[in-house]
């Protein structure tokens, strides 16, 4: 099972709680963190990291001695990565977004693959388990590409050694967090009773639900702010699964990178709960 832990918006403690059930999980389990531009889930499981590699995104290269200036290519791109200007033709890799359409309509074949880099993409291990990590390369501008490099690389892991994935995914809903989400199989949201985490939760629910995907809550600093959440999970048929007390020992041992599982027993048992609830919950949107 793929379990994505989304939010609204950033703040809420997704990383604290994707930390927290990766370390405990009954079971293989893959803690992949998706959050590339600005990945931490590291910081909390202290991976032994065996392998980097760069990932790149295939952009076009014109071969100028072939290029009739006839504007296919130019007419044909939505972001203007190619363009023709008098009797030079430009290339702007950086606004690619990796289609392909410009080769294939160039009458000439004038066009061929070239490329950029995206980031890196880190594997290793925490424990007895599995690590991934994209890190998005400083200055570029799409993280997606990127993530569904990590997002292949789990799968070919998980053909290698079944078990589920801990999917630490982008803040907000944006077209990252799309993307992180789109075609795992539980839906994870990490939110807190102010009126912006509750703002900012209603987008999600509004963004991620036409996937059909079992969806569930988690409240982080319980006892803050009011009840609107609970309220609103309610009125929508959203299980709050469990709520994470607002305490001083857990924003302690957050910002010392600590496993917040691993601060008490109590603790521990909240996320045991949580992570057999997910298992439940998501057998039963499979089975359905």
């Amino acid at each position: 099972m793929l379990i994505s832990i989304a939010s609204g918006k950033g703040g809420t403690g997704k990383t604290t709680v994707s930390a927290s059930l990766a370390a405990i999980w009954d079971g293989p389990v893959t803690a992949v963190d998706l959050d590339v531009e600005e990945p931490n889930l590291h910081l909390f499981l202290n991976p032994q990291v065996e392998s980097e590699e760069k990932v790149y995104l295939s952009v076009p290269e014109v071969d100028e001695s072939k290029c009739n200036l006839c504007r296919e290519c130019s007419n044909l791109c939505q972001f203007k990565a190619i363009n023709v200007m008098g009797s030079t033709i430009l290339t702007f890799p950086e606004m690619c977004h990796g289609c392909g359409g410009c080769m294939a309509i160039c009458p000439e074949n004038a066009i061929s693959w070239g490329r950029r880099e995206l980031g890196t993409l880190s594997r290793g291990k925490t424990g007895p388990n599995n690590f991934l990590m994209g890190s998005l390369r400083v200055g570029e501008a799409m993280s997606p590409p990127l993530m569904r490099a990590v997002k292949e690389r789990l799968a070919m892991d998980l053909t290698e050694r079944p078990g589920d994935a801990i999917i630490d995914a982008p803040p907000g809903v944006s077209c990252p967090a799309v993307c992180a989400v789109m075609d795992t199989d539980f839906i994870l949201l990490v939110t807190e009773p102010t009126p912006f985490g509750f703002h900012d939760f209603k987008l999600a629910v509004e963004a991620f639900a036409p996937f059909k995907k079992p969806m569930a809550a988690v409240i982080n600093r319980s006892g803050l702010g009011d009840n609107s959440v609970e309220a609103f999970c309610r009125e929508n048929n959203i299980p709050v699964l469990v709520h994470i007390p607002f305490d001083k020992d857990i924003a302690g041992a957050y910002s010392r990178g600590r496993v917040i599982a691993d601060l008490n027993p109590g603790l521990k048992s909240l996320f045991v709960q949580l992570a057999e609830s997910i298992k439940e919950m998501g057998a039963g949107g499979r089975d359905a």
